[in-house]
């Protein structure tokens, strides 16, 4: 049979095992299994075994868990309560100032998780009711929450940035630097598009009533609600960049900051709780990397990498017209899977042909990952729709949570279009940060 007939068979064996329901790790490791017992034989089965084995050597493995464990602790440490706070203060009596805030919020907290969906519950429960209390529109106030809730895969240390530095050989230090202007990007797109619609629509998103606007000292003692977070960020971040640690020694300086942090309501059952969710999704990470190698290994020894670049080259307008078809295909994948069982399926296909065309891998990675988050919450399937849908107030449908992240999709992809065109948005930082030798 010929080769491109077994690589067809490869994707539909692999795509039909996910939408049958089977996870994702184990589809890509039952497929990989399946296809080196009809190529190799039985004794192909040592292959799956030296791919795992490699994968788990990988010392930037242990700093997945420790990132996981230190946003499960900022979670329930009251942190994000704190700053709600002082943005209301500082930015209440301005039309659309309560919105703004909340996604600077967003992205502060993003800059001390690194996971996506942790802003966007935790702001979905303390930032969505005060909103609606003071007569924001559901479509500004659930949008602005969706869109910044996104950011913690883009804004170091991100886990996803660990993953694609895995596979992609990329410095992890480069990778967390490369996502910050990004991000920053956003959210100034962001915060103008809130302002601009809020001045002139101006029953969207009221300013506080003058009686309960703050006065500058009740301002200047709400800023004491950033002094943790700022310290986490630069415990983490700084450690990183100033070389004095690496980035899964960063990841312990991390978990030891949450827990300073978090020492008001620290207790054995937070711990708990913390330990347990952190150890879930760590685990399922790893079956996810195990799976991915074993397919990759196969989808290469059988030769198929060749057959896609042969396809790929084919595609009109030439290289621009390959990377243009790469984020279409990933904007799709980010509306009905995890972020990083998307990465473990593409990122072994993509990143050669991205390599072999010219593009840098570690601004492709950004522009991966800014596509991630922008599927994140594009109806119908976004993961992030249904993590809103689970903490809003029963009277706020399905339909209003669409409806809300129509127009902040579009200020998102114009965002990405800027990253396209001007690359050092993403490398400028790195470049600076990180010289190459």
């Amino acid at each position: 049979m010929p080769l491109e007939i077994w690589t067809v068979a490869l994707f539909i064996c692999l795509f039909g095992l996910i939408f049958l329901g089977l996870p994702v790790g184990f589809a890509l490791g039952g497929t990989a299994m399946l296809f080196i017992l009809i190529f190799w034989g039985p004794q192909g089965l040592y292959m799956a075994a030296a791919q795992a084995w490699g994968a788990s050597e990988s010392f930037i493995l242990v700093a997945i868990p420790l990132f996981v464990l230190m946003a499960m602790i900022l979670e329930r440490s009251g942190i994000a309560d704190d700053m709600y706070e002082m943005m209301y203060l500082w930015f209440g009596g301005v039309r659309g100032g309560l919105a703004v805030g909340t996604v600077i919020i967003c992205t502060i907290f993003s800059a001390m998780c690194g996971i996506s969906g942790t802003a966007t519950v935790t702001m979905a429960a303390i930032a969505l009711p005060s909103m609606l209390k003071r007569g924001y529109q559901k479509e500004i106030a659930i949008g602005c929450i969706n869109s910044g809730g996104g950011w913690g895969i883009l804004m170091p240390p991100s886990v996803d940035m660990i993953i694609y530095a895995l596979i992609a050989g990329e410095s992890v230090g480069r990778m967390f630097a490369g996502g910050v202007i990004p991000t920053l990007l956003l959210l100034t797109l962001d915060s103008i598009y809130i302002f601009t619609r809020s001045y002139f629509q101006k029953d969207l998103a009221p300013a506080l009533p003058k009686e309960e606007r703050a006065t500058w000292e009740e301002k200047f003692r709400a800023l004491r609600a950033i002094i943790l977070p700022a310290l986490i960020i630069v415990s983490v971040l700084g450690s990183i960049v100033a070389g004095i640690a690496s980035p899964t020694e960063a990841a312990s300086i991390g978990v030891i900051a949450s827990i300073v942090a978090a020492w008001k309501k620290l207790n054995l059952s937070l711990i708990y709780e913390a330990c347990g969710k952190a150890f879930k999704i760590s685990a399922m990470i790893m079956w996810l990397i195990f799976g991915a190698y074993c397919l990759s290994a196969i989808f290469q020894g059988m030769g198929s990498i060749h057959i896609i670049q042969d396809l790929v080259q084919h595609l009109p307008a030439g290289r621009w017209g390959v990377m243009i078809f790469f984020q279409i295909i990933i904007f799709f994948f980010a509306m009905a899977m995890s972020s990083t069982g998307i990465m473990l399926i593409t990122i072994p296909v993509m990143l050669p042909i991205v390599k072999a065309l010219g593009f840098d891998p570690l601004w492709f990675g950004i522009l991966f990952i800014v596509q991630m988050e922008i599927g994140y919450m594009t109806p119908p399937f976004g993961y992030n729709l249904f993590y809103m849908k689970a903490v809003v107030p029963p009277h706020i449908t399905m339909a209003d949570i669409y409806r809300s992240v129509i127009y902040f999709i579009l200020v998102e992809t114009t965002g990405l279009i800027l990253m396209m065109i001007f690359p050092e948005i993403i490398l400028w930082l790195p470049n600076l940060l990180f010289p190459a030798t």
